[in-house]
């Protein structure tokens, strides 16, 4: 029952929020340009036309009754119609959470893959303390955290272009893309049978994830290891070493829960981050995910699939959160939830 409360609690924090945060959103939105701003200087169309198609679209409203509409429209499923040209007026809602279902494959598989790796490769390089173990992981860990994520992208794609070329000269088909340098989404993936389609959907999958995967390993390893190093220093793990318990069970039983919750503070903060990451390494690699809806958002002035986009974000920021706030309280019983 407490569970229940804190999480109504949280949402009745998150959710006025949000709706401020959207309007602020949506007046930066409308003052960004005109929407209709490149059909005003196409040849041939009438300022008639112009001004019926804009009151068609509640433009020639003011900006509160236009943001009343759009919330209320939202609210109900109707996120409006791209305006954008060359978008022939599709609906707003398909369209983002097509993308986001194509964009949450890329992240989820990157931040699993990221958590597991940097929290054990962290675990190890604290136990093992200016051990080589530890020093070629925070090299590595260095390394990555101080390189752009387009440029980790970048590389990725160019030794997947030589790999794929390698296994061309053997005879077979390309691996890392169907076909590399046009899309390496996953609906453009395709396999001889069930084993045959999964080989090859992780072939697509494989060089974006990592790009992301890098740059959150080092942030994860890097915290990990600081928290594990506090952790073993603390009163009650000295203890427990004192009285005679083995070093695996102090580490796994003792030390590893409390030092995992630095860790999750990081990763609802950097939820954020691999967004952006995403967005980047997308364009690198050509997936039709938030990346491709956002730019082509931004560069048509297309306000109802802007506001879509970031509402959306917004969202699963404010859920990755409150999954964190809930493994806090599995971790550590003393944050209590109630």
């Amino acid at each position: 029952m407490n569970l229940v409360v804190y999480i109504l609690r949280r949402l009745a924090i998150s959710i006025p929020i949000l709706f401020v945060g959207s309007f602020l959103v949506f007046c930066m939105v409308a003052a960004a340009g005109d929407p209709l701003g490149e059909l005003r200087t196409q040849p041939g169309v009438s300022q008639e036309s112009i001004n019926q198609l804009s009151h068609q679209l509640g433009l020639d409203k003011g900006i509160v009754p236009r943001y009343f509409d759009w919330l209320g429209g939202f609210l109900t499923g109707d996120w409006g119609i791209s305006i954008a040209q060359g978008s022939n007026m599709e609906p707003v809602f398909p369209k983002v959470m097509s993308a986001f279902e194509v964009t949450i494959q890329l992240i989820l598989a990157a931040e699993i893959i990221a958590l597991l790796l940097g929290v054990a490769v962290g675990v190890l390089a604290a136990v093992k303390q200016y051990s080589p173990i530890d020093y070629i992981a925070t090299t590595l860990a260095f390394i990555f955290f101080s390189m752009p994520i387009f440029c980790v992208a970048i590389v990725l794609k160019m030794y997947g272009i030589d790999l794929n070329v390698m296994i061309n000269d053997l005879g077979w088909d390309s691996w890392l893309g169907n076909p590399f340098l046009k899309t390496t989404s996953p609906e453009s993936l395709s396999g001889d049978g069930f084993f045959g389609s999964i080989i090859t959907y992780i072939g697509g999958l494989l060089l974006p994830t990592l790009s992301i995967m890098f740059i959150s390993f080092a942030a994860y390893s890097r915290f990990q290891r600081s928290s594990m190093l506090e952790t073993m220093n603390m009163d009650y793990v000295r203890t427990a070493q004192a009285k005679g318990i083995s070093q695996g069970r102090v580490i796994m039983r003792h030390a590893f829960r409390n030092a995992l919750i630095p860790v999750t503070t990081l990763f609802s903060v950097n939820f954020v981050t691999v967004v952006t990451g995403a967005i980047i390494t997308e364009r690198v690699f050509a997936w039709n995910g938030m990346g491709s809806v956002l730019v082509e958002a931004v560069n048509k002035n297309d306000p109802n699939t802007l506001m879509g986009w970031i509402v959306v974000i917004a969202i699963a920021v404010v859920v990755a959160n409150l999954i964190a706030d809930l493994v806090y309280g599995i971790l550590d019983p003393r944050i209590r939830v109630g």
